[in-house]
């Protein structure tokens, strides 16, 4: 868990970072759309500059042990980034939405449609680079040690016997 925690973390900041720079490249003002969010969910006068602050990093961070679940089972890579990344733009237009404060992104000018993909995008897969780093040091997950055993997707493959994801190297005997 303290791994996803750790992971999602880096994220946010490295999210937080590329939005920053990005503002100043093209003049874009924050968005205070999260202190909103977070403000209506709180049903609470908290300054906006911190509430925005509190819900961009707190999301990032309470997302990330998804992120490092994954990788601890075995889903690493890319391919399962890109996955953790749908989650993160689905749970900020679920909150937006829900609290009346978003709408839904298909209705959003194109040009802040794309930013908003690019940013969570680098959240999702600055997450995914830390939490897979973090999970390799434990070795393959059990995903991974039944793929090992059957390299390619075949039908009718049951699961590996238990023994074989637990200790074993990931191999049939």
């Amino acid at each position: 868990m303290w791994q996803g925690f750790i992971a999602g973390a880096v994220g946010a900041i490295v999210m937080t970072a590329s939005e920053k720079l990005e503002q100043r490249l093209t003049g874009r003002p924050d968005s205070y759309v999260p202190a909103d969010t977070m403000r209506r969910l709180m049903r609470g006068d908290k300054r906006r500059e911190a509430a925005n602050w509190a819900m961009h990093l707190g999301q990032g961070i309470l997302l990330g042990p998804v992120r490092g679940v994954m990788a601890n089972v075995g889903l690493r890579g890319p391919w399962s980034s890109a996955m953790f990344t749908v989650l993160r733009l689905t749970n900020d237009q679920i909150l937006e939405n829900a609290t009346g404060i978003g709408a839904p992104p298909q209705t959003w000018p194109r040009p802040e449609l794309v930013l908003d993909l690019v940013h969570k995008a680098v959240y999702g897969f600055t997450t995914g680079v830390v939490a897979d780093s973090l999970a390799a040091r434990h070795g393959p997950g059990a995903g991974q040690k039944h793929a090992r055993m059957r390299p390619s997707r075949r039908a009718n493959v049951g699961p590996p016997r238990r023994r074989l994801l637990v200790g074993g190297c990931g191999r049939a005997s």
